[in-house]
């Protein structure tokens, strides 16, 4: 018999088991129906007045700074991006060093940094050097989905704390130390939280890595945000801790947020020394490097005239959160509690679904919502479903990184429906 003719065997395309327990990522099915529908809008007759207004993507709408630009081009025009070490260029691990010292008063060592493609590709090294099969992460609910699904995909088990409002949706100290187990490994949270926005107060951030270290165990501190707080109760890194409980600290973090170089895929971890080499291996089998040409630009990040730049940029963000909040009420989305950084808006819609008759039900809520506002509003948001599981179904997600002209567009369409 030729290969040709040779049967298939019954399981030659059988998935992974880990498949099973990865989650989609339902705000990208918004987005797919957004572009659709813009599209059509494209081709209509005289539907060139009536465009999409998008709030609910996270990509600032700034970019990287013209000094990140004109390093990049200068990067190609020199000619040759060979590999970097696994680890990222030398140089720029040093600057991110130095940003710690400069930005929170840190002394990081630039041999614990280490660069990655992007916050993702961090978050995926520190999962797989760390979690092993059936472990446990515990993770505040709501929270940002890929997160619990990196622990999934190393076989682990992300087990969800339940952080309501009266907590600014974020984890205690008790709740930790209650929920920790003989195979809970980390504690994984966000601060500023994405969908929330809402950040730790330091008083409890010191109490959870008290637990943390403890119980033998580490703090995953996703801090991605950090460098858009807008106050200054807020905004310290974990980093900063007490030198034992420092110890015991991962933080992620990434140029795409507050360096706006979201497609660049650049990021980078700060690891306890004695972590370094495994992450390391890791690193150089799974991604060799991070792009060159990313490193190579994002160090001039760092020159005053970026910072200032991103600074400026953080401000436009604070202005846009106060100047849209007071509005959100009086469509029926309410926000228990206001963002104090990232660029999310975690908003109660019930009030919203009951002006537009859509049933507040786990199978509907949020997720009906978002398509209808779609249909009658051209605006598009992201619903809570992605989030979590406990009460998600009543909140959506509004980004702040649309631009405030776009904001002022899909506020007049909400108040219009009423």
């Amino acid at each position: 018999m030729s290969l040709a003719q040779a049967p298939t065997p019954p399981n030659a395309w059988r998935l992974a088991p880990r498949n099973a327990h990865i989650d989609p990522f339902y705000v990208m099915e918004v987005g797919k129906a957004a572009d659709q529908l813009a599209n059509q809008l494209a081709v209509q007759p005289g539907a060139h007045h009536r465009r999409v207004v998008r709030l609910n993507i996270g990509e600032p709408d700034h970019g990287a700074a013209p000094a990140v630009r004109q390093a990049a081009a200068q990067a190609l025009q020199d000619g040759a991006l060979p590999y970097t070490a696994a680890l990222g260029l030398p140089e720029l691990r040093q600057r991110i060093a130095q940003w710690y010292t400069q930005h929170h008063g840190v002394t990081v060592s630039p041999s614990r940094v280490v660069v990655t493609a992007g916050a993702s590709a961090a978050l995926q090294l520190a999962c797989l050097a760390l979690v092993g099969q059936d472990d446990e992460v515990l993770i505040p609910d709501p929270s940002y989905p890929c997160n619990r699904n990196f622990v999934h995909a190393v076989g682990g088990q992300a087990v969800a704390l339940d952080c309501p409002p009266e907590q600014r949706y974020q984890p205690t100290a008790e709740q930790v130390a209650q929920a920790w187990g003989a195979r809970t490994r980390a504690l994984l949270l966000a601060s500023p939280s994405n969908p929330t926005g809402t950040s730790l107060n330091w008083d409890e951030l010191e109490r959870l890595a008290q637990v943390v270290r403890q119980r033998h165990g580490l703090l995953l501190a996703d801090e991605i945000y950090t460098g858009l707080s807008f106050d200054p109760a807020y905004g310290r890194t974990a980093l900063a801790l007490a030198p034992e409980l420092a110890e015991h600290v991962i933080s992620v973090n990434s140029f795409s947020k507050y360096f706006g170089m979201t497609g660049w895929r650049l990021g980078w971890l700060v690891l306890p020394e004695r972590l370094v080499p495994a992450v390391e291996k890791l690193a150089q089998n799974l991604y060799i490097c991070p792009s060159t040409l990313s490193q190579r630009a994002a160090l001039a990040c760092f020159e005053p005239s970026s910072l200032a730049w991103y600074e400026q940029r953080r401000l436009d963000l604070q202005h846009r959160r106060d100047a849209v909040l007071p509005r959100l009420q009086a469509v029926g989305l309410d926000v228990p509690v206001a963002p104090d950084g990232a660029f999310y808006i975690w908003a109660n819609c019930r009030g919203l679904c009951q002006r537009l008759g859509i049933a507040q039900t786990a199978e509907a809520g949020s997720w009906a919502l978002a398509f209808a506002l779609l249909e009658r509003a051209q605006v598009a948001l992201a619903p809570g479903r992605d989030f979590g599981q406990r009460h998600t179904h009543h909140f959506v997600r509004l980004s702040l990184a649309s631009s405030m002209d776009d904001w002022q567009e899909a506020l007049l369409r909400l108040e219009s429906l009423a």
